[in-house]
């Protein structure tokens, strides 16, 4: 049985909305639907596994050298840093975030880059500023898409791209997903989880979807969409992914409502659990949507 159940009646998390790109920078640390306490762990397991989506959503912007470039939730930078460095010398690229931690650890990454804590509903360029923009994996935890991406569109020129990533459903079935979920399931009851999952990420399902993606950026205003599917695979270590988990809503979540003492038998027991069934060192297969279109 779960270690703790989902209470009868009226969800028992919080029903405020879900920040990781829409809400205040000043939002709490201790909100566990934010990245701040995740970003050192989020920048060490969680950036080689986007970085090569990044690469290719920056390429299909076909950047110019005097480009000036909006990366929207950065995060801790992987997209912003590919857009400079495909620009070269004297790029102009500015990456947002709500997240102050993840904003600072982007910025102590390496040079390039300017960086600023900004939410995508309100962000503080004027309009026109930008040749492209880039959005990897955040436009389904936007709690209004509509507005969101209407705010990205106000800033970017006329005739400017933009490059959204999301993750795609996979066809086969994930052991490393399912091993984690199984024990995720043994403290928190699967409802709570997928509870959890869903006011973090509202719009999970419907950008993974390539006809609904292409429906959302067109309503947007984007025209001349494309979209292609992506499909790597990133070799880590048991740890390396294992961290990477403890960062998703649902990891966050766990750690939120456990607290310190059960969250570390939770840490544990998982390491026990893929000790016991997957080598130290494995290859993990990712399906992403790229998509690119131009604003009239």
């Amino acid at each position: 049985m779960p270690l703790f159940h989902r209470k009868p009646g009226p969800s028992a998390l919080r029903r405020a909305a879900p920040v990781r790109a829409t809400s205040h920078a000043s939002t709490p640390q201790d909100d566990w639907r934010t990245y701040d306490r995740s970003a050192e762990l989020y920048a060490a397991s969680m950036e080689p596994v986007t970085k090569p989506a990044a690469a290719k959503a920056v390429q299909l912007l076909q950047l110019r050298p005097d480009a000036t470039v909006l990366d929207i939730g950065t995060g801790t930078g992987v997209a912003a840093r590919e857009a400079a460095n495909a620009i070269g010398a004297g790029a102009l690229v500015v990456g947002v975030d709500p997240s102050v931690p993840m904003v600072a650890a982007a910025a102590h990454a390496a040079d390039g880059p300017a960086y600023a804590a900004a939410t995508s509903i309100d962000l503080p360029f004027r309009g026109g500023t930008f040749d492209a923009t880039v959005a990897c994996f955040v436009v389904a935890h936007f709690t209004d898409y509509r507005t969101a991406l209407s705010e990205v569109l106000r800033v970017m020129k006329p005739g400017a791209r933009l490059a959204v990533t999301a993750w795609a459903p996979s066809e086969d079935i994930d052991e490393f997903k399912r091993a984690w979920r199984e024990v995720a399931e043994e403290f928190a009851e699967r409802e709570m989880l997928a509870d959890a999952q869903a006011r973090a990420v509202p719009w999970e399902e419907r950008f993974a979807d390539q006809a609904k993606l292409k429906e959302s950026l067109h309503e947007a205003g984007l025209r001349d969409i494309w979209i292609e599917r992506m499909d790597y695979r990133v070799e880590q270590s048991a740890e390396d992914y294992l961290s990477g988990r403890e960062t998703s809503a649902a990891g966050r979540f766990l750690r939120d409502m456990l607290g310190e003492e059960f969250w570390e038998t939770f840490r544990t027991r998982i390491r026990t659990v893929f000790a016991e069934r997957f080598p130290a060192r494995f290859n993990d297969f990712h399906q992403v949507l790229v998509a690119v279109g131009h604003k009239p």
